[in-house]
């Protein structure tokens, strides 16, 4: 073996800290990893082989200690030629410990990098957006991650499960009791949408249950190591929403706590609406007061149940879409439900987990549609026979 040969197999190359990884992924009928570089924004996907190779640089183990793992896992070793081009792609893009974004560093040399086939790399926009009065969004705080940490520490006790399991049983039971009482409800807001001054009253309680929605998403993703890139409004006339932007959710430790990251916000808004419920039940209310509570409590149920709705951009999608372990899920179920419909041999190419997972949100994504039209048509029918 030549001096730089050797020199090449002994690197020992390092990811860079703030270099993500995120865990297998289905994308059409490919699996695929993303890798993030958190300064720049950039995110890139890989394939099972590649990720295998990227994992492993950890600053400990030498390109030959890797290549021996490699070839144990997949029947082949890498040559010197293809370590080059590896080490070549991860050091242009800066995500090697070490390496700039413009000039790659170490055994890869200095010479002119060309894009890796074998890194199938696609990059996702980096560029952050123009915000701005005249842009639609603005930044609340300047420092977001930072404010979501102090607010984490004030409130995060409520995780803990001795605080969240009654909470979640006493939300249970107020969705269990707007169930029952749904046709006296559904009378209290069509009253409460002919008086302008409860209406303006239950309408600001919602927006700030919307605020408290986007909050609970960086309060869970930071209780579980995420950071939160922004906090801010954005606006399309007449609509003003607030939003919180986790900078890593793909990249949180498990898909569990990905998945509870999602479905915050939507009990965060149920959650909101438990001192009202109480009011509703049990204070001495004048009747237009405890009728708008009770319009309140069907608004805001509704409210939450919809974000759970499996569409994008909502957290259903997101909830789905990590039970599903898939990235671009509806495109991607749209993509091979098209070439089952045409009798595409291509869908033959799809693995069994694919199909399974392409198929069951079709059918799902129908079935919620039919069963939210249902309660449509129910509801309009009892608001008209009332």
């Amino acid at each position: 073996m030549s001096a730089a040969a050797d020199a090449l197999a002994e690197y020992r190359p390092a990811l860079r800290p703030r270099v993500l990884l995120s865990d297998a992924l289905l994308h059409g009928a490919a699996t695929v990893h993303l890798i993030k570089d958190t300064d720049s924004g950039s995110s890139f996907r890989v394939g099972p082989k590649e990720h295998f190779l990227i994992a492993r640089m950890d600053g400990e183990r030498s390109l030959r200690e890797i290549g021996e793992e490699y070839a144990r896992e997949y029947g082949r070793r890498l040559d010197g030629a293809r370590w080059q081009q590896i080490l070549r792609m991860l050091g242009t893009r800066g995500l090697l410990a070490g390496a700039d974004a413009r000039t790659p560093a170490g055994p890869a040399g200095s010479a002119a990098l060309a894009g890796s086939a074998a890194l199938a790399t696609r990059p996702a926009g980096s560029a952050e957006p123009a915000r701005g009065v005249l842009r639609g969004s603005i930044r609340l705080v300047a420092d977001a991650d930072a404010a979501t940490a102090r607010l984490h520490r004030a409130v995060g006790f409520l995780l803990a499960p001795g605080w969240l399991v009654p909470l979640l049983v006493l939300v249970v039971a107020m969705e269990g009791m707007v169930a029952l009482r749904v046709g006296e409800l559904l009378v209290n807001a069509r009253e409460l949408f002919i008086n302008p001054v409860l209406l303006t009253g239950a309408a600001t309680l919602l927006w700030f249950s919307t605020a408290l929605h986007e909050l609970a998403h960086g309060v869970v993703a930071r209780h579980h190591g995420g950071t939160v890139a922004e906090i801010g409004l954005r606006w399309r006339l007449p609509v003003v929403i607030m939003y919180c932007t986790v900078g890593n959710y793909l990249y949180l430790g498990t898909r569990w706590q990905r998945i509870h990251t999602a479905l915050a916000g939507a009990v965060m808004n149920l959650l909101f609406l438990l001192p009202f419920c109480a009011l509703w039940m049990f204070a001495p209310l004048d009747t237009a007061t405890h009728d708008a509570l009770g319009a309140l409590l069907l608004l805001g149920s509704a409210q939450a149940l919809a974000m759970l709705v499996p569409f994008p951009p909502l957290d259903g999608y997101r909830v789905v879409s990590q039970l599903c372990g898939a990235t671009g899920l509806a495109a991607s179920t749209g993509t091979y439900l098209r070439l089952v419909a045409r009798r595409d041999p291509a869908a033959a190419g799809y693995p069994c987990r694919a199909r399974t997972a392409y198929l069951g949100y079709g059918l799902g994504s129908v079935l919620v549609l039919a069963l939210i039209l249902a309660a449509v048509v129910a509801a309009a029918h009892h608001l008209l026979t009332v």
